[in-house]
């Protein structure tokens, strides 16, 4: 009976999540194995944060939550749009201005040009870059570009942010302004946030963490008690 009770609250929970991953596997078609049998979900408002090894498949499991690669095993649920951020943004920033890329994400909805410019406006504020719209985007430094790349993201209103390691380019002020950012954004708008990471110093800023070991999920919660076991073991460099 409590064994069927834990099951229904499971499940509950799951309903009730931003993202919900259940059971999901995944394999490459040479047959290796990415990912066995990951469960785990992140609740509305949440910014949770991803870590592992190389090769451990933080990656293959954000794809998947975004749609970026096909379902195989298991069930994966969000609720609300996607929006998502590479590791390195050249990969998705692709108008020559801040503005115009900003905007370039809204063409797909039709939206008349008063209300596109107020979209773009709000989200570069949002991200504190409004002084930069008519800047070129060769010209900004690194942190700036993955600011422009989530100000896409909230210009079309994505309630959920997957993060993919989006300081690993940066210098290590860059890293820290970022992940405050993001932070930031999770409160004030009351967005959700996966973020893939394997620097231990990130996890200060969020709520949650997991940690995935060889494609599966081996530990998920408190992340200042993952973070003294991952220093203690040296797991992530």
């Amino acid at each position: 009976m409590s064994e069927q009770l834990l099951s229904q609250n499971q499940i509950q929970d799951q309903r009730q999540s931003a993202i919900a991953v259940d059971d999901v596997s995944f394999y490459w078609p040479s047959g290796a194995t990415v990912l066995k049998h990951c469960s785990l979900s992140v609740q509305p408002g949440e910014f949770c944060m991803l870590l592992g090894n190389n090769g451990s498949g933080k990656s293959t499991l954000l794809r998947l939550l975004a749609g970026l690669l096909p379902q195989q095993l298991g069930s994966i649920t969000t609720q609300g749009p996607v929006g998502f951020v590479f590791q390195n943004p050249d990969h998705q920033l692709v108008m020559p201005t801040v503005g115009a890329d900003v905007a370039f994400g809204l063409v797909k909805e039709q939206l008349a040009l008063s209300e596109v410019r107020q979209r773009v406006e709000e989200a570069l504020s949002a991200v504190n870059l409004q002084h930069l719209q008519r800047r070129a985007i060769y010209a900004l430094s690194g942190g700036q570009k993955q600011r422009v790349a989530i100000a896409g993201a909230i210009a079309q209103h994505c309630q959920i942010l997957l993060l993919d390691e989006p300081t690993a380019l940066l210098d290590p002020d860059s890293q820290i302004d970022l992940v405050q950012q993001v932070q930031t954004l999770v409160k004030n708008r009351g967005l959700t946030a996966l973020w893939v990471t394997h620097r231990l110093a990130e996890l200060d800023y969020c709520d949650r963490a997991f940690l995935l070991e060889n494609g599966a999920l081996s530990d998920q919660g408190d992340p200042q008690r993952l973070k003294q076991k991952l220093t203690t073991t040296s797991l992530v460099n």
